[in-house]
């Protein structure tokens, strides 16, 4: 399924219309188009649409309502929610006034998800021809990433599994052209990724680093997404309750995955590299054990006072490698911690960085691109926090408080060499429905990335 724009050039005219413009709008209209509007008891009201006849009685052109902006405020795709209120068919705006006709495109375009994988799923079937003065194609691209990470996320682990995380990279890797290396199982510690190896030696699919790299010219952009594909825990097994939404345990893959695809689809002058540590959590002999203690791929060691604190663990290795190259900017995208919900809810995406520049740049580009973020403190006084008696680093420190931001700084601890860092801390989920959001995976942070890095990165 790919989102796309309608070409037809029978479309239907839709009128954008706002409580305070709606009787200037039926004024200029023929009598009998008022008199439709004024009986139907139409307001302009947020989510709200009409159709209404011609003369012959079929649909001649429609009418969503805009809300008033104090209404739109609290909605990412204002315009969204108007769709499910209009007749199948193929749109066009003909009139009225849009905040963000790029925002309200890409809406439309999220609104046609599906994932229908499994199940026989209802197509899209109300369709917008691309607004005059929008980039379609762009607008295309992101959405067609965004549908990328949605199945990602959504796929169980029955199918999304190590072995088939591995085989999206290598899909996306031939559709541009990169490179792809994968080490897999004991190539592992003879390549000095041990911590990866342990937090998945357990399952029946063998842990592995998949590694792609795309362009050769520009600044070194590196990627690093946890791609834990089912976390039971480990031994430190999860509740049953907890374990229900755990498939979505790689979102931090799929996020950079997505935004790979853009990256390259776009064109981006950039040296991209992909790093992502495919496992998963399981239960059985090899398993590794609370106390244990781990050496990382820098030679830390680690305390593991609680294996279901596995993640990073697994990006500290990836961040390791990734760090060696020194690159322009360095960004890790996780699933990481229940306490990143406690803080800022499932909407917002929490992102820790030092580097002023970035805060700024991607703080401006998340308004714009309908990707809510939030800045998370590196607060350096909670190091101590994650330094127990007997090893360099706790996997877990006791007492339940920061648990975001200790894990943010565990994560910091492996990114020497990189020229800047930031460390994203999402959902990836949407827990209900909502306009252009359909209940399930979610793509948080790649949108406003990507419009933040031309000022980052100079491009």
């Amino acid at each position: 399924m790919s989102p796309r724009f309608a070409t037809s050039s029978d479309a239907l005219p839709l009128h954008i219309v706002e409580p305070e413009s709606l009787d200037g709008w039926t004024g200029s209209q023929p009598d009998r188009v008022a008199a439709w509007v004024g009986a139907s008891g139409f307001t302009g009201a947020l989510g709200s649409a009409l159709m209404v006849p011609g003369e012959d009685g079929a649909p001649a052109m429609a009418l969503a309502g805009y809300g008033t902006a104090a209404q739109r405020a609290r909605h990412r795709f204002p315009l969204a929610g108007a769709i499910p209120q209009l007749a199948p068919g193929v749109y066009r705006i003909a009139s009225g006034m849009l905040d963000s006709p790029e925002t309200e495109a890409l809406g439309w375009l999220l609104s046609a998800y599906r994932f229908d994988r499994y199940k026989t799923a209802t197509p899209a079937d109300r369709h917008l021809v691309a607004p005059e003065g929008v980039d379609a194609g762009r607008i295309e691209t992101l959405a067609e990433a965004e549908y990328l990470t949605r199945d990602l996320v959504n796929t169980p682990a029955s199918d999304m599994g190590p072995e088939a995380l591995e085989q999206a990279a290598r899909d996306l890797a031939g559709r541009f052209g990169a490179s792809i290396d994968v080490t897999t199982g004991d190539a592992l510690l003879e390549q000095n990724f041990p911590m990866i190896h342990a937090v998945g030696r357990a399952s029946v699919q063998a842990p592995r680093l998949i590694d792609i790299r795309w362009g050769d010219a520009g600044p070194k952009l590196t990627l690093v997404g946890k791609g834990v594909c089912f976390d039971t825990g480990g031994l430190n097994l999860k509740p049953g309750a907890s374990m229900g939404l755990m498939k979505k345990d790689m979102g931090g893959a799929a996020n950079t995955i997505g935004l790979a695809q853009m990256i390259m689809a776009l064109g981006l002058k950039v040296q991209l590299r992909l790093l992502i540590p495919a496992v998963e959590n399981s239960v059985s002999a090899p398993s590794f054990r609370p106390g244990d203690v781990l050496t990382s791929r820098l030679g830390k060691t680690v305390e593991i006072n609680n294996t279901d604190a596995e993640g990073r663990l697994v990006l500290a290795d990836a961040l390791a490698l990734g760090a060696e190259e020194s690159p322009d900017l360095m960004l890790s995208m996780a699933t990481l911690t229940g306490a990143a919900r406690v803080a800022v809810g499932p909407d917002l995406a929490p992102f820790y960085c030092d580097d002023e520049p970035f805060v700024q740049a991607l703080t401006e580009a998340a308004v714009g691109a309908a990707d809510p973020v939030w800045r998370m403190p590196f607060h350096t006084p909670y190091e101590t926090m994650i330094e127990p008696d007997i090893a360099d680093l706790d996997n877990a420190p006791s007492g339940g408080f920061a648990g975001s931001i200790t894990a943010a700084l565990f994560l910091r601890r492996f990114t020497e060499g990189a020229q800047r860092y930031a460390h994203f801390d999402i959902y990836s989920w949407q827990p209900s429905a909502a306009p252009g959001r359909a209940k399930g995976g979610l793509g948080q942070g790649p949108r406003a990335i990507l419009s933040a890095l031309p000022k980052v990165l100079g491009l």
